[in-house]
């Protein structure tokens, strides 16, 4: 029997479904911090701009915070950062990932790893 390897998809989701953060804007958050710019970040994880830039909007609208600081450029181009709070969301975002992770893998190592041969 082929090895298994348990994986899951995480988001948080307003009442409505609107403004989720998930894996996808937890990674676009790490990377705009990490490359300092929504650009640099968008050519990193390989999506768009413009589908970066509403997706961050529409979580911002929906927690009723600023997550993302955008700096306009000049002849180096403009810059992006996190503000506080965007920073705050990525750190507990990333702790409560981590515990559902390592909860996943012990249910798994429990239920199913028994099962492999």
């Amino acid at each position: 029997m082929t090895k298994l390897k348990a994986k899951f998809k995480l988001w948080l989701a307003t009442k409505d479904g609107k403004g989720s953060l998930g894996d996808g804007k937890w990674q676009l958050l790490k990377a705009i911090e990490a490359k300092g710019s929504l650009a640099a970040a968008c050519k990193q994880l390989k999506i768009s701009y413009r589908k970066a830039w509403g997706g961050l909007k529409k979580l911002e609208d929906a927690l009723k915070v600023n997550l993302v600081e955008k700096h306009r450029g000049g002849n180096k181009g403009g810059a992006s950062s996190l503000t506080g709070e965007g920073k705050q969301w990525v750190k507990s975002y990333t702790r409560f990932r981590d515990r559902i992770e390592k909860a996943m893998i012990k249910a798994y190592d429990k239920h199913i790893k028994k099962l492999e041969k």
